[in-house]
């Protein structure tokens, strides 16, 4: 048998690849289009949707401690007590190292806490026209007063335990009747020595109205043990008078 003849392989058509076109977000790296919800390029397979930078830290996040980074609340608690220390530690430096924050401190609470009357334990004058002594300005009777014979006199209140004396009211004259104020001589200006417990002594000059009726002075004094006023300033005084006081009443923080 004669050998056979070669037969030439027929050559392979193969399609041509159609391009497809894509439309969708290209990918940040080579700009490739690639079909939305793919979380990969399909050329480079470069994270289409990498994971937004973490936004600047605030200017107090850069002191430590509060600089660092956390995850799952660590280190959270350091943090808060950290800010709480030092936060008391302001206050409580602002209330030892400066007075005027001390008095503003007192101050705020006399005026969110109420008052109540205090009674003094002991009155002594430095002079009374007889039948009208110094312990009438305590009796709680507006129609009885101490009777001194002229300017300069005073009259010390003192107390048997210290306390807060918010505000003082003075009843001047004979009586808070305006019939009866001015048939005796009153005193307008009192100075006011206050004593505390530690042996300090606040001093302030009172101006009074010519005028029937209670007047309401504010002092916001602490730990008060006694209270001494002195007369000046007399008005009214004349041959068979003397000048009158009727009642001086002191409140307390309550």
């Amino acid at each position: 048998m004669l050998p056979g003849k070669p037969v030439a392989q027929r050559p392979v058509v193969r399609p041509v690849e159609q391009r497809e076109e894509v439309v969708g977000p290209p990918c940040p790296a080579c700009g490739t289009p690639n079909p939305p919800g793919r979380k990969f390029c399909r050329r480079c397979a470069t994270p289409l949707n990498p994971q937004a930078a973490p936004a600047p830290l605030p200017w107090w996040r850069t002191i430590w401690p509060f600089r660092r980074r956390v995850r799952a609340g660590s280190g959270r608690w350091v943090r808060v007590l950290v800010i709480l220390l030092v936060v008391i530690a302001l206050c409580v430096g602002g209330f030892l190292l400066l007075p005027a924050g001390r008095a503003l401190f007192e101050d705020t609470r006399d005026k969110l806490g109420g008052s109540k009357a205090i009674t003094a334990t002991k009155v002594t004058a430095s002079a009374a026209v007889p039948g009208h002594p110094a312990s009438n300005t305590t009796d709680g009777l507006s129609n009885r007063y101490w009777g001194a014979p002229g300017p300069g006199a005073s009259v010390t209140y003192t107390f048997g335990k210290p306390f807060r004396m918010v505000d003082l009211i003075i009843t001047n004259g004979a009586s808070d009747a305006p019939q009866q104020y001015a048939t005796e001589a009153r005193a307008l200006q009192m100075d006011m020595e206050v004593t505390s417990s530690d042996g300090t002594v606040h001093r302030e000059s009172l101006s009074l109205s010519d005028k029937a009726g209670h007047q309401t002075i504010p002092t916001g004094i602490s730990d008060v043990v006694r209270v001494r006023l002195v007369l000046h300033s007399v008005t009214g005084l004349a041959p068979g008078r003397h000048v009158a006081l009727a009642e001086v009443e002191f409140f307390q923080r309550s």
